[in-house]
């Protein structure tokens, strides 16, 4: 048995939902595509252990952690200018793509820890028992995180925008 059965297919099959965690993660789609490349190789190097419970959630957990790692190297230099972008009543998909750029904006501005728990809780759907168990903190950490990440979207974000952001 080769040490790669069945990562091959774990990457094809993942990779799509993966990157976009990643992007979510970065706000950057070079810097997710490095992220995830990161996270892979991390994961390929431990296959024979983690393939036959949840490889998924390992690399999340991974790509969370070296997220952190290159937030910690290199703030983000870019600012929010606190004014929504103009936009025209095209049809929801002008305003659906505009909605996203400034989530993905505002998303930029959080703490890296507050960033994932909000992508772990929202985007990818987990209890915070599981988002706990990911990011290796309690379930209280993950309530409060994510409490302090949306008052914060709050603020970052265009007044239209805030609505839609519940607690």
């Amino acid at each position: 048995m080769r040490s790669d059965d069945g990562f091959r297919e774990f990457v094809v099959a993942s990779s799509p939902a993966l990157s976009r965690v990643a992007y979510l993660l970065t706000g950057d789609h070079q810097l997710a595509e490095d992220l995830l490349q990161s996270a892979l190789a991390s994961t390929y190097r431990h296959w024979r252990r983690i393939r036959d419970g949840n490889p998924a959630a390992y690399v999340r957990q991974v790509m969370h952690r070296e997220q952190i790692s290159w937030w910690r190297r290199r703030r983000p230099a870019e600012r929010l200018s606190g004014e929504a972008p103009e936009h025209r009543q095209a049809g929801d998909l002008a305003a659906e793509a505009v909605n996203r750029i400034a989530l993905v904006q505002a998303l930029a501005h959080l703490a890296p820890r507050q960033r994932a728990v909000i992508v772990l809780r929202f985007y990818d759907d987990l209890t915070e028992a599981e988002t706990a168990r990911i990011l290796g903190c309690s379930v209280g950490t993950v309530k409060r995180q994510t409490h302090d990440a949306l008052a914060r979207l709050r603020t970052l974000l265009p007044a239209g925008l805030q609505t839609e952001v519940s607690s």
